[in-house]
């Protein structure tokens, strides 16, 4: 049943995630416990402290779509080593949300694409957002960006990824306050260094603080002299690894002078 169970959400792309004794007490050796969000754990551990410990952590781990061995004591004691466990994460594909059908909305789309995101393109304005100008996504999306972020931002999660390129007040200032409510690991806003003050400004206009304004990557991408649409995702998609791995990269946004 365990493994009917685990290979049902794998089809479904739900997250799931099976912990596995690999080193400890033979009457431990090979225990399993399949962890899903919002759902009871199916298995044991071989105890019930070990397996409660052992949830939190694979919550965690699955969040981050990351797989590992993490290591505990007989009754899930931290720094301890009676027990390897081994950790498998079973994650859907991290998304991308690309806000605003434009010319570089096709270009970070298809880089997007491989690089492993499932990458859905919203534009409120429908001549502009069809199948036909963004064959690469996944999703294609009429609706105003910040009315799709209200349904779908409680989904988001560390792995996934907003960038706003839509340019205009109206659209890219509900999205960015919208995106701020979600817990996507990276948010970024395209434009000039004049569009970027003035949607600051608007921003603080609407009570956004400086711990939330830190969050938004504007102007977007790294600093590497991009000026063609497929150069500029590049840019972007160098900075969100950048921003998921810990890597100091030189940003627009936190530099000085002229983009292009």
């Amino acid at each position: 049943m365990l493994y009917d169970l685990l290979d049902e959400e794998i089809r479904a792309e739900r997250p799931v995630a099976l912990a596995t004794v690999i080193e400890g007490p033979d009457d431990r050796l090979g225990r399993k416990l399949l962890v899903r969000p919002g759902h009871d754990p199916l298995g044991s551990l071989g105890h019930d402290d070990l397996d409660r410990v052992v949830q939190r952590d694979v919550l965690g781990e699955l969040a981050a779509g990351q797989t590992l061995v993490r290591h505990y004591g007989a009754e899930g004691q931290a720094r301890e080593e009676t027990l390897s466990v081994f950790i498998e994460s079973f994650a859907p594909p991290p998304q991308m949300l690309i806000f605003g059908a434009v010319d570089f909305t096709a270009a970070l789309a298809r880089v997007a694409k491989v690089l492993g995101y499932r990458v859905t393109v919203c534009d409120a304005r429908p001549v502009f957002a069809t199948r036909a100008r963004f064959p690469g996504a996944d999703e294609v999306v009429v609706d105003w960006p910040h009315r799709l972020l209200e349904r779908v931002g409680a989904g988001l999660g560390p792995r996934d990824a907003i960038c706003v390129l839509t340019h205009d007040p109206k659209f890219d200032v509900p999205a960015v306050i919208e995106a701020l409510k979600t817990g996507a690991g990276y948010i970024g806003a395209m434009g000039s260094r004049r569009t970027d003050e003035d949607r600051t400004r608007r921003l603080r206009e609407q009570g956004v603080g400086d711990a939330e304004l830190a969050r938004v990557m504007s102007p977007i991408g790294l600093d590497i002299g991009a000026r063609t649409p497929e150069e500029t995702a590049v840019s972007i998609t160098a900075e969100i690894i950048a921003l998921r791995t810990g890597r100091a990269a030189p940003n627009l946004r936190d530099a000085a002078g002229p983009i292009h």
